[in-house]
Order: structure tokens, then sequence, then C-alpha cells
């Protein structure tokens, strides 16, 4: 018979036992210790979101389903808001002028946002020169609002004053029909463009560089290279971009109370702003939490659509 060393039975003998679950045991604990400590962290989000977002919102579709001012009971009325928007002439003109200011907006922005990300990229690498492209940003939108309103005003604004030195006719920027929406976007461009040129920067320096070597090797225009490479590439973070923007944009209202109050004759008047007046100016809180549900529902749509369809979940890189 062989004879075993006492090394070998000892080995043997820790074959034959079971297997412990002990160390799995402690990972589930430890788990389990860091859920408790991401929990501490968020609960007072949680409480907050409760609060101001997720409460607010479903007394919100409520009030919808019913007549309600601030004086009295809510009064249930089913569908009556809702039937009563189709016939509503200012709810679809207040859609129109929200539609033309979001596509303003948005066409501007991205472009000039675009624009401005690729010379941070390529060209502007000093942090001085970034930090000061994300200043108008960090100022309050209704400050920025109020600039603008005297830097235009059709009387004594610098910008009329340099239209009329230069022998053109003054233009009322906020006080036509024509001017008051282009003009409010234009404001709203300023300021968040530097924002948005962040965002599609950050975007920018997440692609490797080997990827332009080898198109340089093989040849490729900086042309070619910024539509068969940059682009495609870049693709997730202009989706990000672009359901930002366009949730931001449809919900535009201080510039508008600042400035023109919703007029001149309704031109410049944007949903946000219906819904407010009807809320406090006409206290008809019901219809205007109807408003806001819609609202909610297209701003939910149109999310929906730019993820789904332009793959903003999808990268080039995988």
């Amino acid at each position: 018979m062989t004879t075993l060393t006492k090394q070998q039975q000892e080995t043997a003998a820790r074959a034959g036992r079971p297997k412990t679950a002990k160390p799995a045991r402690k990972s589930l604990i430890r788990r389990l210790g860091d859920l408790r400590v991401a929990l501490l962290f968020i609960f007072p989000a949680m409480i907050g979101f409760v609060l101001f977002y997720l409460v607010p919102t479903i007394r919100g579709f409520y009030l919808s389903f019913t007549e309600y001012s601030i004086l009295g009971d809510p009064t249930w009325i089913g569908i009556k808001n809702y039937t009563a928007m189709l016939g509503d002439e200012l709810f679809w003109n207040a859609m129109w002028v929200t539609v033309q200011y979001v596509a303003l907006n948005i066409g501007f922005q991205t472009v000039i946002a675009l624009g401005l990300a690729l010379l941070m990229h390529r060209v502007a690498k000093s942090t001085f020169i970034r930090g000061a492209l994300l200043l108008p940003f960090l100022v309050a939108n209704v400050i920025v609002a109020l600039l603008w309103f005297w830097m235009l005003d059709y009387q004594i604004g610098i910008v009329n004053e340099i239209i009329s030195w230069m022998g053109l006719p003054r233009i009322a920027f906020f006080g036509s029909e024509q001017w008051a929406i282009p003009t409010v976007a234009a404001v709203n461009v300023w300021r968040h463009m530097g924002y948005t040129a962040l965002l599609i920067f950050a975007g920018l320096q997440a692609i490797p560089n080997h990827v332009y070597e080898v198109a340089s090797l093989d040849g490729s225009s900086p042309t070619r290279t910024f539509w068969s490479i940059t682009m495609p590439l870049l693709r997730p973070v202009l989706v990000l971009v672009l359901v930002v923007t366009v949730i931001g944009s449809f919900q535009v209202f201080d510039t508008v109370a600042v400035t023109t109050a919703g007029g001149p004759i309704n031109a410049s008047r944007v949903i946000q702003m219906y819904i407010y007046q009807k809320a406090f100016g006409e206290s008809d809180f019901g219809y205007a939490s109807a408003l806001s549900v819609i609202l909610f529902l297209i701003l939910a749509l149109v999310a929906f659509v730019q993820m789904k369809f332009l793959k903003g979940n999808e990268s080039d890189l995988d």
C-alpha cells in the first residue's frame, strides 16, 4: 500500500469537505452595506423629487379633469378641458408659435455650438477661452433677457443706435410680429450655445485619435473625415443635445415674460406663457393643468421618437 504524507492527507480531507458559503455571504453583506450607503445619499434628493415633482405631477393630472380655481374646491368635469382645446384658437396659436421658436432655437443653437466645439477641439485650446464661452450660461436667464431687452430697445437701445448710424431704419425687435420670436430665439441661442458646445466638445474628446490618424494615412480630406468619422461617432452626444435642447425649448417662458409678455397680438405667446396666463391670469387652474398634461405628453413623445429613430443609445465606437 502507498502511504500518504501528512500534507497529502490534509489536502484530501479539505477536498472532501463541503464548500463553505462564507465568501459569497460576505460579498452579499458587503453589497447590502453599499446599497444602504447609496440610499442614504440618495434619500434627500428623493424627498425633493417626490415633494416638488412627483406629487405636483400626479395632482396636475387630477386637476386636468376638474374645473378649479384657487378660491374653491375642484369639481370633476371629466375630459371637458381636453375637448375644449380642440376649439381653442389661442391654444393652437400658442403651439404654432412654440414650434416656430423651437425650430429656430434648435437649428441655430446646434449648428453654432457644433462649430464652437470643433474650434475648441482643434484650435482654441486655451482654458480661458473655453471658460469664456460658458459665461453667458452662468448668468440668470431673466438678467440675460433684461440685458438684451435694453440693448435692442427701439428708442435708446445700442443696437438700434448702430443701425440708425449706418443709415438703416430702426427695428422693433421685441415689438414687431415679424421679429418677436426670432429675437427671443436669438437671445436664448446666445445664452445656451456655450453650454451646448461644451456637451459636444466632451463627445469630441471621447473619439480616439488613432481613428483620425488612420483616416489621414488613407488620404481622407478634412471635410470627408468630418462627415464620415466625426459625425457618426458623435451621434449619441448629438442625440442627447437634441433631446435636452428640444425639451428646454418647448418650456421657454422667462425670456418671453420679461421681454414681450406674449405680444404683440399673441405673436410670441408660447405654450408655457399661455398656461401661465390661464392659471394665474384667469384663475382657470383646471384648464391650465390640462394644457400642461398635453405639453408633458408631447415632450415625452418627442424624446421617445428622437431616442428611437436617431439611435441615441448606440455608438459606432462599440
